[in-house]
């Protein structure tokens, strides 16, 4: 009755109770943009994010940095994956009625959960709440596939639904099974589970493609890494402000703060320097694409947590070496320059100069470690420059700017 060509059901007021065939909706369907649910459930992740973050400062302020760095790498699989599996499926499916709303709530429910239990996980590598957390959100997902499912009347897109629906259901067998497993081995097996995870949408959507929406999906990722970073400007600004109780800490503090501010507003215009919908065409370009996000976002949200680490060492409350504290800076700053250009910065530059900007900005930012208490002023005026260059050399190309639709706006 319906394909993946359906039109979408009409958004707007309804009353308690409406319930809606959910359609799925249309690639080149017209000013599709977030919806207050979609931003909602974002502003409710970055509380997991936040978590996250906070267990990352205080790992690596008692530098016990290799487990901080792998706990904080592990937990935070979980908070992306299952946003980004939520995105994916409502830029496709999303029906804005009544079940649907519910059965999103019931994923915040699941993320804040999971946040609750990050704390657990880093310290006793003890993940029984943060996978009930996960699994709640999974189970809602899974019964949104099987209401996709039911949607279509056969073909491929029912298909694609119901092998969703089923990876899904296996996957969290997999994650319930991990708290029965030897404390020493569950690391190991969470990889075979990521593993698994990921390979759920390649073998769902061999076949046939599920409507996401490219404008869509750009839009939601580039709202995340803002909501992200915003995270990130709050936990440094609440850092520089605890740390403000003796008036002569102002002189130590100031350069963290200033090249803090200097990273974080590159970072924003760096990954907002090109349109990156253009090249979401098909799952070939999308699925590594996303993949790809979890790296810029777990990187954005390191960069706040290494900026309350360097304050914390600055004024003596972490007692870590002065490299520590900056690497904690310039290692995040740096993947995240590298992974932006990666993604989509590299396939719209147009000369050799521009190409090689970001590139050459990594190995500039990573010498930055060295530059003792500096470090972090030194990253941030790196990472202004890059900008600044990379504006001067679109500049020098406006009519070919204008004609690719990228103007000059660097990165």
């Amino acid at each position: 009755m319906t394909s993946s060509t359906s039109p979408s059901a009409p958004h707007g007021h309804f009353g308690f109770g409406a319930l809606r065939h959910m359609h799925a909706r249309r690639r080149d369907e017209a000013h599709r943009t977030a919806t207050p649910l979609e931003l909602f459930f974002d502003l409710c992740f970055v509380v997991a994010v936040g978590q996250a973050g906070m267990q990352l400062v205080h790992a690596i302020a008692e530098n016990h940095v290799a487990e901080g760095v792998i706990g904080y790498l592990y937990v935070f699989f979980g908070i992306w994956w299952a946003w980004m599996n939520f995105t994916w499926f409502a830029s496709a499916y999303d029906c804005d009625d009544v079940p649907y709303r519910i059965a999103t709530l019931i994923q915040i429910c699941g993320v804040l959960i999971y946040a609750a239990g990050v704390p657990k996980a880093f310290a006793e590598n003890d993940w029984t709440i943060t996978v009930i957390g996960y699994v709640l959100m999974r189970i809602a997902l899974t019964a949104q596939w099987l209401r996709a499912a039911a949607s279509e009347d056969r073909g491929p897109a029912r298909r694609t639904a119901l092998v969703y629906a089923a990876g899904l259901a296996l996957c969290q067998l997999g994650w319930l099974s991990l708290l029965f497993a030897p404390v020493d081995s569950r690391r190991w097996l969470f990889l075979i589970l990521v593993v698994a995870e990921l390979l759920v949408p390649v073998v769902a959507e061999r076949r046939h493609q599920t409507p996401w929406h490219p404008h869509h999906i750009a839009e939601r990722f580039g709202l995340f890494t803002i909501i992200v970073l915003g995270e990130t400007m709050f936990a440094t600004t609440v850092a520089v402000q605890s740390a403000l109780g003796d008036a002569k800490e102002f002189s130590e503090l100031a350069p963290i703060a200033g090249g803090g501010i200097l990273i974080i507003f590159s970072a924003w215009w760096i990954y907002f320097a090109v349109p990156a919908h253009e090249r979401l065409k098909s799952n070939r370009e999308s699925l590594p694409w996303g993949y790809g996000h979890y790296l810029i976002f777990a990187s954005a949200a390191a960069i706040g947590a290494g900026l309350e680490v360097a304050v914390e060492q600055s004024v003596g409350k972490a007692h870590i070496p002065t490299l520590t504290a900056s690497a904690a800076v310039t290692v995040p700053t740096a993947v995240y320059l590298l992974t932006v250009w990666f993604l989509h910065a590299r396939h719209f530059k147009e000369t050799m100069a521009q190409q090689l900007v970001l590139p050459v900005a990594v190995p500039a930012v990573l010498l930055c470690t060295f530059a003792g208490h500096w470090a972090v002023l030194a990253t941030g005026l790196v990472a202004a420059a890059t900008v600044a260059l990379g504006v001067a050399l679109a500049a020098r190309r406006p009519e070919t700017a204008r004609a690719s639709g990228t103007s000059p706006s660097g990165g």
